[in-house]
Formats: C-alpha cells, structure tokens, sequence
C-alpha cells in the first residue's frame, strides 16, 4: 500500500509539472511541440486536427512559424511524411496548411451547393471510408472554407440530408473530429474530456486532460462546460474532480472552473 501511495504521489507531481510547463509556454511553442511530439511518436492524428481546426489562421501561422522554427522543418512537410501512407494524408496536410478567412460574410447559395455536394459524396462513398476522405470536394470544402461558411453548410446538409454531418462521419475518425472541431469545438472538446475522466481511459486519453485544460482555458471554457452539461448531463468541474488527485486535480479545477 504504501509503495502505491508513493507512486500516485510521483505520478501527480509530474502531471502537475506536465501542466505548469504546457502553461508557461507561448501558445505557438506549445502547438508546434505538441504537432511535433504526435508526428513523433505514436499517437493519433486526432491532435493534429485539433490544433489545424481549432486555431485562428493568425495562430496556426504563429505555430507553423514555431514549429520550423524550433524543428528545422515545416509543419506541413512532416504531417505529409508522417501520413504518406493514410487515406487522410491530403485532408491533414490541408488542415495544416490552412489560412482561412475570419470575417462573417457567407454566401448562402455557395453554401447550399457545398452542402449538396457533401451529401452526394457521403452517399457515394456509402461505408467506404477511404473514399469519402479522399473525395475531392470533403477536403477542399473542410480545407479552405471559413467556418462561419461552415456552420452555414453543415446546417443545409442538416436540412438536405436529414442529419447532422458528424453522424454521417462516424466511421471516419478524422474526418469526423475535423467538422466537430471547425463548426463546433466545444462540443469535440467536451467529447474529449468526457473520453479522458472515464473509467477505461487509455493513457492518450488522459493526456487529454491537461491538454484541453491548458490550451482552453481562456479560450472556450464556459462553452465546454455548457456542452458537457448537455452531452453527459454532469458538471465538468466534478467529472475532472472526480478522477484527479492532488495538486493536479487543485491545478486543472483552476483551468476548469476558471472563476466559478
């Protein structure tokens, strides 16, 4: 019993020191070494989307800056390398090399005819998930569209299709996580979250937990606690209570809670 108590001890004073590193760093740092230690090592690609889909374009620069900048190569060439061999390859290095226009104009009618389109590859490609992620107009809609014009097409495809996107995405991981990341990230980080307090979380999933604490926590917290709410019908700040100890779990309920 008591060489446990010694390992949860260790174990928390590390995620803590995980956690104030990742918080002392420049977000662009922070993004490029995170791009680099997933293009790296063996974890899913789910980050790198995370990072392409849920930045500013001034802030995936900023991170591409940092990444050549700290690893003597681009972004883009290691996600191409890296992934040469998955179907996603295109769709990522797309993501990655994104830089989308911010404002709120949307052309509806584009809109719309970019709906039809999704849902006319969605029902081509029927479960063959190689297909529909290398369809042409899936990666050049996700890729280069803003995502108010996003939101505006997922919705057509809502009103064509008769379903939400990501239910007909469900089959393809990324292609998945990168319409819940641009159209709506509070809900794909609180799926995330969900993913990393529960009981069969693998070590990649807990990880999660400090990285959504850190990166958005003065960014979109309120709004992820919101979805969670709505998703799991529990408060976030006691799920994360729940499941961490110690001065990480007073760390990351600081993250969390912000000023609640």
């Amino acid at each position: 019993m008591e060489m446990e108590l010694i390992g949860l001890l260790w174990l928390c004073l590390f995620t803590v020191q995980n956690l104030m590193v990742m918080w002392a760093m420049h977000p662009w740092e922070r993004d490029a070494r995170l791009a680099h230690h997933v293009l790296h090592q063996a974890h899913p690609a789910a980050i790198v989307v995370e990072i392409a889909c849920t930045r500013t374009a001034e802030e995936l620069l900023g991170a591409r800056k940092a990444y050549q900048a700290l690893f003597h190569h681009s972004l883009e060439e290691d996600v191409a390398y890296r992934a040469r061999d998955k179907p996603y390859c295109g769709l990522l290095v797309g993501l990655v090399s994104a830089y989308r226009y911010e404002g709120p104009r949307v052309s509806e009618e584009t809109a719309r005819a970019e709906a039809k389109a999704l849902v006319a590859a969605v029902k081509s490609a029927g479960h063959a998930a190689a297909k529909l992620v290398e369809n042409d107009d899936v990666v050049r809609i996700l890729t280069t569209r803003s995502k108010p014009h996003l939101v505006e097409t997922f919705k057509h495809y809502k009103e064509i299709h008769g379903r939400h996107i990501e239910e007909d995405l469900g089959h393809e991981e990324t292609l998945r996580e990168a319409a819940l990341c641009l159209a709506t990230p509070a809900w794909y980080f609180s799926e995330v979250v969900a993913a990393a307090v529960s009981d069969g979380a693998d070590h990649h999933a807990k990880e999660a937990l400090t990285r959504v604490a850190v990166t958005r926590a003065d960014v979109d917290m309120d709004a992820i606690r919101a979805a969670y709410h709505e998703q799991f019908g529990g408060r976030l700040e006691d799920a994360v209570a729940g499941k961490a100890h110690g001065y990480y779990r007073d760390a990351l309920l600081s993250l969390v809670a912000g000023g609640k």
